[in-house]
């Protein structure tokens, strides 16, 4: 092995010694970090006015339909479950066959396809539910009774709830 030339140690040696007197300065050569005058924020400011939405009233009649209208919605939401557990045997049919399918296949399209079927019925069950909320929030703020819209609106709860789990318990067989 060839012997270093002495100036090939001391070069780093130098370089080390020039760097490190660097880091040696007086502490007044650096510039300070305190808030200077130009940086204080003086006075105040004006943010205007703020925007005025225009949200128009919702007017939900909690008096004289009342009970036909809980009615009617029950009996849509009770039709549309009836349409979900219709389509349920032919889903559950159609989803055994796609498991384990390759996603992408016709087993699995089908699937697929049946599963928006059931999601599509479920969502008509939903709609409903929705009316009975808004009934439920204007009942409760004009300080009405709220036993019937209650009792209506657990129901459709109920029944929305077992075509989630029908539908999470088919979705999970497919993947």
């Amino acid at each position: 092995m060839a012997a270093m030339p002495q100036y090939a140690t001391a070069a780093p040696l130098t370089i080390l010694i020039f760097l490190l007197g660097a880091c040696a300065t007086a502490e007044s050569d650096y510039p300070s970090l305190a808030i200077r005058d130009v940086e204080r924020a003086e006075g105040q400011f004006d943010t205007g006015e703020p925007a005025r939405i225009d949200v128009p009233p919702v007017e939900v009649d909690l008096t004289g339909g009342l009970a036909a209208r809980l009615q009617s919605l029950l009996a849509a939401a009770e039709e549309a479950h009836g349409d979900f557990l219709a389509v349920r045997p032919r889903a559950a049919r159609i989803v055994s066959s796609a498991r384990g399918s390759a996603v992408g296949s016709d087993n699995w399209a089908a699937a697929q396809v049946v599963l928006a079927e059931l999601d599509s019925a479920r969502s008509r069950a939903a709609v409903p539910l929705g009316d009975l909320d808004s009934l439920y929030a204007s009942a409760r703020v004009a300080t009405e009774d709220t036993v019937a819209i209650e009792t209506a609106r657990g129901r459709v709860i109920h029944l929305v709830a077992e075509e989630d789990a029908i539908l999470e318990d088919l979705r999970a067989r497919v993947r």
